[in-house]
């Protein structure tokens, strides 16, 4: 099971990266872009990835993701259950949506830094 404590020291440590606290949800941005938010709760975090490829996430394991409300499908965003994850894969997640919002020279540089992944 995944908490908030798994992946945050993380997204903090990435370069551009920087969190925030908006109504009491703790987000992670790069510039104005939020790349990774949690709700209130601390059960869900949602995460930026490719509109082109969600639906086959959310169908491959309804368990852990689903799509974000109605009002959101026009961001690239999904949803997961940090429960239904591991702290390995949260903290792959948060990198994989941070790879998103940055140059790819950042993203070849932080796997030049790490080439066993975020772990």
């Amino acid at each position: 099971m995944a908490t908030i404590s798994d992946v945050r020291p993380l997204g903090t440590s990435l370069e551009r990266s920087y969190e925030v606290c908006v109504r009491g949800r703790l987000k992670f941005r790069v510039r104005q872009i939020v790349y990774v938010a949690f709700s209130i709760d601390e059960s869900v975090m949602g995460f930026a990835f490719p509109i082109e490829e969600r639906a086959a996430l959310v169908a491959g394991e309804p368990h852990k993701f689903h799509l974000p409300a109605t009002s959101d499908m026009r961001f690239n965003w999904v949803h997961a259950d940090l429960a239904a994850l591991d702290p390995t894969e949260a903290r792959e997640l948060v990198v994989d949506a941070w790879r998103m919002v940055v140059p790819a020279k950042l993203s070849r540089a932080f796997d030049a830094a790490h080439p066993k992944g975020p772990g």
